[in-house]
């Protein structure tokens, strides 16, 4: 019989093939640095999301069979959610239809709001502007989206200050098709649909967004010819959505910190260039939030305030560039703006 000193010697030796060929696959890359109060609980969470992203379910929460596909709408706030009685009659009549997730940041209280949008809080943690912490904080709400509903089948990224240009309804069938009607979650193909996210890789001042962290800081994951900027707002298909929160490569380099603040805006380099990378082809380049930057220096799009709200604004908005997709949301607004637009909320913005 064989000692067992010599047992052991045998088995970590053929032990060494499967350990080479499945440790890339559940452990992190070596050069993956993270800290013990923030990333290993991402890590986690994301870890969990990525096993439930191509989950699929016959039956909702609900006990409903055959459920349609939904959106999840996921808000990312600093403050008060001060369009919240928008977003109300935006949402309502639609409940089998929509998820909501909101992440807040923690050091600032948020009055909760009520209705549909009420106990919707994630787990979250402080973000900074011009930080990768506003990436952080998109993953996790993409990944409690992914794993809380296998139904969530498209992802949008908006702000406190974002407000909705068109009805539920109307989004819903520029998303999915009016053929969704009679189509169960067996024949949906997530194949069929593409994520809106803006790509551009000819800005100005792409260079100096690229060496922010250091000229070489981002080799060799990310050449230069690579590298692409776009909105930090978007409205992701699942398998994109899945892609974002499994992806650790590309992270560890956006995660590092600038050594130049004025072009340093991470969440406007991380998604575009990490989607561009995977899936070009999947996506259309183009985000569906209008934001204005005319005559914008500081970081901040134009303010719109109440004495800028009428008819005319919305149908402004909502008209499409070259691309030929409908705008859906447009910011900023100002919070003083909201009594307004509820004025105009049933006979413009959500008559379609």
């Amino acid at each position: 019989m064989l000692s067992c000193p010599l047992l052991v010697i045998f088995t970590v030796f053929f032990s060494l093939p499967f350990i080479f060929f499945f440790a890339p696959q559940i452990l992190p890359p070596a050069d993956f640095t993270f800290t013990v109060s923030d990333d290993v609980d991402d890590l986690a969470l994301f870890t969990r999301a990525s096993r439930a992203a191509h989950s699929v379910s016959t039956t909702n929460r609900l006990g409903a069979t055959n459920p349609k596909p939904k959106i999840a709408f996921l808000f990312l706030t600093n403050s008060n959610l001060s369009f919240a009685p928008l977003w109300e009659k935006f949402f309502h009549g639609n409940r089998n239809l929509f998820n909501i997730y909101i992440h807040s940041d923690p050091s600032v209280y948020i009055t909760p709001p009520g209705g549909v949008l009420r106990d919707r809080f994630i787990p979250s943690k402080k973000t900074f502007r011009a930080s990768p912490s506003l990436i952080a904080a998109a993953r996790r709400l993409l990944a409690n989206a992914l794993i809380d509903d296998p139904m969530n089948q498209y992802f949008a990224l908006v702000s406190q200050h974002c407000i909705p240009l068109h009805s539920f309804r109307y989004m819903y069938r520029s998303l999915f098709g009016n053929e969704l009607t009679i189509l169960t979650s067996f024949t949906f193909s997530q194949s069929n649909y593409k994520s809106y996210i803006e790509i551009l890789a000819d800005e100005p001042n792409l260079y100096d967004r690229y060496v922010a962290r250091g000229e070489h800081a981002m080799l060799p994951e990310v050449t230069f010819d690579e590298f692409r900027v776009g909105s930090q707002f978007f409205v992701l298909t699942r398998r994109h959505a899945a892609a974002v929160v499994r992806d650790r490569r590309l992270w560890k380099k956006f995660r590092l910190p600038c050594v130049t603040e004025e072009p340093c805006y991470p969440e406007e380099h991380y998604f575009p260039t990490l989607l561009s990378m995977e899936d070009p082809n999947g996506c259309t380049g183009f985000t569906l939030t209008r934001v204005n930057w005319t005559g914008c220096w500081d970081g901040h799009p134009r303010l719109y305030t109440s004495s800028e709200v009428s008819p005319e604004l919305v149908f402004q908005l909502r008209q499409s560039n070259y691309s030929g997709y409908d705008y859906m949301f447009a910011r900023k607004f100002s919070p003083e703006s909201r009594e307004l637009l509820m004025e105009i909320a049933d006979d413009v913005i959500f008559r379609d």
